[in-house]
Order: C-alpha cells, then sequence, then structure tokens
C-alpha cells in the first residue's frame, strides 16, 4: 500500500470513529455536552491533520514522478534522416543557457549573454524567462490553485482580449398553423480580459546562487508558484476588479448568490442541498466546491434526509473528498463563517476565464541586498480573471447583519 493510501485510510478510520462517537454521544436533542464536544473537536482535529498530510505527500510523489521522468528522447530513428527542429527566440537552447548564466554571475554579464538575451528585454529592463521555463511556472500555479486548475486559462500576447458573452437567452414558442415566428435571439455583450500586474522580490543568498549544485530553476518555480498563486488565488476569489482580476465573490462581475444561510454562523444539510440545485443541471456535470477548512469542520457533521453524511472522504489515491457526489476543493482565501460572508461556492469554474499575457519577467537586483549577502530578482507576471457566465457557479452566502 503507498503512502498516500495508507494514510487516507487512516483518515477513514478516524472518521468512522468520528461518527460513531457523534451517533452515541448525542443526547435526546441531538447536542453534545461540553466534554464529548471537545473530545469530538480532538478526533475532528486529527482528520483535518491526516488530510493536510495526505495533501503534502501528493505534492512530494508528484514531484518525485517529475524527477524521475527522463531529461531526454532517445533516439528512434538514424542520425541522417532526423530533421533538425531549430528552435528560435526564447524557445532557443542558447537563450535558457545565456538566461541561467545571467542570474548566476558573479562579476556583471558578458556581451555574449546580453546579445543572446536581447530578444527578451522587456520594457522595465528585465529578461523574459524562457519559454520552457514559463510553461512549468504557470503549471506549478494550476497545481497550487483551486481556482486557475478548473478555470479556462488562455493566452494573449497583447494587454487586453475580449470576450463575446450571452447576456440573454433565446427561446422557441409555439405557432398557430400560418402563424409568424416570434423573434427571440440570443443577446451578446462584452467582457474584457485586461493585464493586471503581480510581482515579488525573490532573494538568495550569493552562496546559493554561485553554487553550481543548487537547483536555482527548481527554487525559482516553487517560490513563484507560491507566492503569485497564493497571490491570484486571492484576487480569483475576492478580488474587486480594480489593478486585479474580479474575483467569484465580488458583488459586481461575481457569481450569484444561491442561497442565504438561516444563520450567520452555521450551515445547514437543507441549505447545502438547495444551493446544490440552485446551480441548474449542464453546469453541475463539471462542478466542484470551494471552501476553507473552517467551513468543512462546520458541514461534515451534517447529514441528509436518509442519515447519511454529505462530506464522504477519499478513500484511494486519486479520489477527493467529496459533498452530495461532487468533489472539495479548500482554499485559505475562501471567507470564514460570519454575517454576510460569502462561504461556499459551488458551480463549473470553467466559466471563470484567465488571461494570461505572454512574458513572465525576471529582472536582477545585484546591489539591493548586497550588505546582507543575498541577490535580489524581481519576478512578475500579467495576468486578469473574469466569470463570463454568472449563473454557473452560485454561493452560499450567511445570513446578513447577525451573528446568530
Amino acid at each position: 500500500m503507498s503512502k498516500v493510501n495508507e494514510l487516507r485510510s487512516q483518515r477513514a478510520k478516524a472518521w468512522d470513529q468520528a461518527k460513531a462517537f457523534l451517533d452515541s454521544h448525542r443526547n435526546e436533542k441531538g447536542i453534545l455536552s461540553a466534554e464529548d464536544t471537545a473530545a469530538y473537536e480532538k478526533m475532528e482535529q486529527e482528520i483535518v491533520d491526516l488530510g493536510h498530510e495526505i495533501e503534502r505527500q501528493e505534492r512530494m510523489d508528484a514531484l518525485e514522478r517529475e524527477l524521475a521522468a527522463p531529461v531526454n528522447t532517445p533516439i528512434t530513428a538514424k542520425p541522417e534522416s532526423r530533421k533538425v527542429d531549430e528552435k528560435i527566440g526564447r524557445a532557443s537552447d542558447s537563450y535558457k543557457k545565456a538566461f541561467w548564466s545571467q542570474a548566476r554571475a558573479k562579476d556583471g554579464v558578458s556581451y555574449e549573454i546580453r546579445n543572446a538575451l536581447s530578444e527578451g528585454v522587456d520594457s522595465e529592463g528585465g529578461y523574459l524567462v524562457p519559454d520552457e521555463f514559463e510553461k512549468t511556472l504557470i503549471s506549478a500555479l494550476g497545481e497550487a490553485n483551486a481556482v486557475r486548475e478548473h478555470a479556462h486559462v488562455f493566452s494573449t500576447s497583447n494587454g487586453t482580449h475580449k470576450i463575446p458573452v450571452v447576456v440573454s437567452k433565446g427561446t422557441a414558442a409555439w405557432i398557430d398553423e400560418n402563424g409568424a415566428y416570434t423573434e427571440a435571439d440570443d443577446v451578446f455583450g462584452m467582457e474584457q480580459i485586461d493585464a493586471h500586474k503581480v510581482g515579488t522580490i525573490i532573494k538568495v543568498s550569493e552562496e546559493l546562487l554561485y553554487d553550481s549544485a543548487f537547483d536555482l530553476e527548481a527554487y525559482f518555480r516553487d517560490e513563484f508558484a507560491r507566492r503569485i498563486g497564493d497571490c491570484e488565488e486571492d484576487a480569483f476569489l475576492n478580488g474587486n476588479g480594480s489593478k486585479k482580476p474580479t474575483g467569484l465573490l465580488n458583488n459586481t462581475g461575481g457569481a450569484e448568490i444561491g442561497i442565504t444561510a438561516a444563520s450567520a454562523t452555521a450551515i445547514t444539510a437543507d441549505e447545502l442541498i438547495d444551493l446544490f440545485y440552485s446551480v441548474k443541471s449542464p453546469y453541475r456535470k463539471n462542478a466542484v466546491w470551494v471552501l476553507n477548512d473552517a467551513t468543512v469542520r462546520l458541514i461534515r457533521k451534517l447529514k441528509d434526509a436518509n442519515g447519511q453524511y454529505l462530506w464522504q472522504p477519499a478513500l484511494r489515491e486519486g479520489e477527493f473528498d467529496t459533498i452530495l457526489g461532487k468533489k472539495i476543493y479548500t482554499s485559505p482565501f475562501m471567507p470564514t463563517a460570519a454575517a454576510g460572508a460569502k462561504t461556499i461556492l459551488f458551480g463549473d469554474l470553467s466559466y471563470y476565464w484567465i488571461g494570461d499575457r505572454q512574458g513572465v519577467t525576471f529582472k536582477r537586483l545585484n546591489e539591493r541586498y548586497a550588505d546582507m549577502g543575498q541577490v535580489g530578482f524581481l519576478a512578475s507576471k500579467r495576468v486578469d480573471g473574469k466569470l463570463v457566465l454568472p449563473e454557473a457557479v452560485k454561493v452560499l452566502q450567511q445570513k446578513p447583519g447577525s451573528s446568530s
């Protein structure tokens, strides 16, 4: 049994014990005593901790598979019959070599390196990363970002991109014999994807930078994905569209409210079911849940009308925790239950469009951190995101203006 499956088995066993404890210790009103509540919360924390350990192990397994993959392609044809695919620009081997040479350079950058990098200089004096490395950066962002993983992502070479969207749909009607057809065409609107800048400063000690054994590419990739990924995820959920993407939870341009909870701090099973069915059937096919860990803990005790728990843990590697049969993704940037907060998101996130402007920039800062024995790198990219079909995603909003 793999480590992940072993952890999943442990979590499933812990969950069965927690359910049995709940069912046997609730009083006639269905309430736990203070002592039993403390005992259950300890059991529940173990389930949460095992969930986080499963996620860490899955990331480690994915990294090991990546590192174990072959680094080149075997020769399958006679050398004289092979066609040479000469890459140019930022996709060329010479550009890649020059980029990492300038990143590690001790005493300035040679003319040869500057010449090789000339076509990758951006408007602010930094260098665009090699094409292959840019793809790994964007891929890493998807792995670290629940919204990006399920959204429709496209690349654009300029700052803006206009998207035609259906504002209202046409309908059919019954017609009398020889009667006239009623005109009911779709009404189209236009959404514009812009290019908002997000960036960070990554610092590397001189000792590590000049150590050829130090995997600078992997370090940049991991730090870029973690920092930029967190910033993106927050904006894709909570952004207001001003100098950042328009988030799914934003009052303007965001998802529609599917259900308003009766409480500011609690959620019922019926409300989850109502949210599920507030999304039309065509969009439920690929729908997922997005919520934070604290909200998962709130709903873990809930049962449907048949006495079955709505939350179901994944039992095997490659499976996901589910609510009403749909996958759950947690994000720390989803709000916690409070008056008026939008705590649960459910729907088809492929209708959230993310536009990545081509070109991730790294700019080396030689002097800024020299007194600390470090070299800084400005890392930035441009991106925007918008929900192009609000009815495809719905949210549960807690009762406004009350703490009860």
